[in-house]
């Protein structure tokens, strides 16, 4: 049942005990980053200052702006010679954020997987198919280094190509997934479209969903289409990637693994903390990170700690579905993006207004982005003219948000608009 018996069912006397050793030994590694040593000088802060976790609340947060800033090799907490990998989130327009490890980095973040994994039933006697993008993107090699340290047989089929993935299912008896949500009704319904019935075809019994928002619904029609449990993961780059939280077999909120990390959560307007079981943006401190520590990282991420305990017997807090976020990024398909890139495009076309909405909903099974843009006064062309418009639009679009969002042109005026502050955004996906 337990993965690491004795970490996940610590006490809390103790936990809060191993969260203050580790506090001031990432206190004591991060001062030697450049960023961090400035900070820690400025506030005449240092590990042996440091009490209870509380007095962590005397630095201040640290931002996805702060990491663009010190890009690319300004956090580094090691030298770069003893670093092994780097991994990058999408950015914006501008730098992206980078983030380093070293071996060891990599061996906790794999035990950290494999505890998730293991938490939910995956054994070294499964077949573990990873559907996720490698590369830059942490949820491939995360999930590959977790399944390996747990031993399970390997498949590392990386994203796309769905009939191919099936064909890897049903012939290497694949057990566990780990897949988007919204490519998990997409292979569903491929699976229906070749005749398969995946629930009786296929030795499915678990897979590992995360990556993008989706609703308890959305979870429970992917279980009944496939025929598994879908199990919640949270993961970021920043944080190494995967498996910062996963929820255990109840299904009820997701264990934030607090051995690796302190969690806070705060009203992203006040910055101050929320009382117990409210709403409030997640900010993260690394407790083992060797070439990267971070301090009271701003996930944006809005959740709130479960109370009481759960019933699994494990007793790191519980942090629940995620209700959005406090800033303007979107997350689709697995993709993180802000509507400033999707405006640098449009406003290269003389051809277009300054007016434009995006609108995501789910259509089907899928998630899918449309853009309503108006057109300037300069066009005065032809319905050919427009429909090559739009494709070259569509092209560059998705060049740079790496999926293809649906465009529709419209006449001047025909948007709403606002002597306020101008709506930009409507998500209309059930995320509750």
């Amino acid at each position: 049942m337990y993965w690491q018996k004795e970490l996940e069912t610590i006490s809390r006397n103790d936990l809060d005990k191993l969260q203050l050793e580790r506090l001031k030994n990432t206190v004591n590694q991060a001062k030697n980053s450049p960023f961090y040593a400035s900070i820690f000088k400025e506030y005449s802060f240092s590990a042996d200052k440091i009490r209870s976790i509380e007095d962590l609340w005397k630095l201040p947060f640290t931002t996805k702006e702060d990491l663009r800033s010190q890009y690319p090799f300004g956090m580094a907490a090691i030298p770069l010679q003893k670093c092994v990998r780097i991994h990058s989130s999408s950015g914006t327009t501008g730098n992206p954020t980078v983030v380093l490890h070293s071996a060891k980095d990599l061996e906790e973040w794999a035990n950290q997987v494999a505890r998730c994994m293991y938490m939910v039933g995956i054994r070294d006697t499964d077949v573990f198919q990873n559907t996720s993008g490698y590369g830059m993107f942490t949820g491939g090699l995360g999930f590959q280094y977790g399944a390996e340290k747990l031993g399970a047989l390997t498949v590392p089929a990386a994203a796309g190509n769905t009939k191919r993935q099936i064909k890897f299912i049903c012939d290497f008896g694949t057990t566990c997934l780990h897949i988007i949500p919204s490519y998990a009704t997409r292979l569903a319904e491929v699976f229906y479209e070749m005749g398969l019935d995946p629930r009786k075809d296929t030795k499915l019994r678990t897979i590992c969903i995360g990556a993008e928002p989706h609703s308890e619904e959305q979870r429970k029609r992917i279980e009944e289409l496939l025929g598994v449990k879908a199990y919640n993961c949270f993961g970021m780059s920043e944080m190494n990637g995967p498996g910062v939280a996963f929820e255990c077999p109840e299904q009820n909120g997701l264990h934030i693994w607090e051995d690796y990390v302190i969690a806070e959560i705060i009203d992203p307007e006040t910055l101050e903390p929320v009382p117990e079981g409210e709403v409030g943006e997640l900010v993260l401190t690394t407790l083992n990170r060797e070439a990267m520590p971070l301090i009271r990282y701003r996930t944006r991420d809005l959740t709130r700690f479960l109370p009481g305990d759960c019933p699994c017997g494990r007793t790191h807090r519980r942090i629940d579905r995620f209700k959005g976020r406090s800033d303007d990024m979107i997350i689709l398909k697995g993709v993180n993006l802000f509507p400033i890139q999707i405006e640098t495009i449009l406003m290269k076309f003389k051809e277009l207004g300054s007016n434009y909405l995006i609108t995501i909903d789910t259509v089907g099974n899928s998630d899918e982005m449309l853009i309503e843009v108006e057109l300037s006064d300069l066009f005065t062309d032809d319905y050919s003219t427009l429909q090559r418009l739009t494709k070259e639009i569509v092209r560059q679009l998705k060049d740079e948000l790496l999926l293809t969002p649906h465009i529709k042109l419209l006449a001047k005026g025909s948007l709403p608009t606002s002597d306020g502050k101008v709506v930009r955004v409507k998500d209309l996906r059930k995320l509750s």
